[in-house]
């Protein structure tokens, strides 16, 4: 039934007017329309940023799939993003991307609390996953 269906992810935010603002001047990102909080990514995909009175998840609310995160993290860092570090049994990370083997992957937080992660498929099922249906851009 949801199979063929497009998702939308839905992230919360405080302060609609900061997060857009953080969206553009920090990610590069504009809303579809303006004044809108619809935004359009690669390959079709979407996101809405959503006015709502509690924090974010714990965890990763979405990801960006790109080719060459070491490349996107500097580019990010240079805007002022501070990537998280994580030091688990489970997961660590080095210089803020941890690697896991099929891909690596970095996360930071946006101007709302939420966890965005980026992630580099290296092999396998998290490759295909990421990248089916287009090529990167990154």
């Amino acid at each position: 039934m949801l199979k063929d269906s497009p998702v939308v992810t839905t992230l919360p935010v405080t302060d609609p007017a900061r997060a857009r603002r953080f969206y553009a001047e920090k990610l590069g990102l504009t809303p579809i329309e303006p004044d809108s909080d619809f935004y359009e990514c690669g390959d079709g995909t979407k996101f809405v940023i959503s006015l709502m009175g509690y924090k974010p998840g714990g965890h990763t609310q979405m990801a960006f799939a790109v080719k060459d995160i070491v490349a996107v993290v500097k580019e990010l860092r240079a805007k002022g993003i501070k990537f998280e570090d994580y030091d688990y049994p489970t997961l660590k990370t080095v210089d803020g991307i941890a690697d896991q083997g099929d891909l690596k992957a970095a996360w930071f937080k946006d101007s709302e609390g939420n966890t965005i992660g980026i992630m580099q498929p290296l092999s396998g099922a998290a490759l295909r996953f990421a990248f089916a249906s287009r090529a990167a851009t990154r």
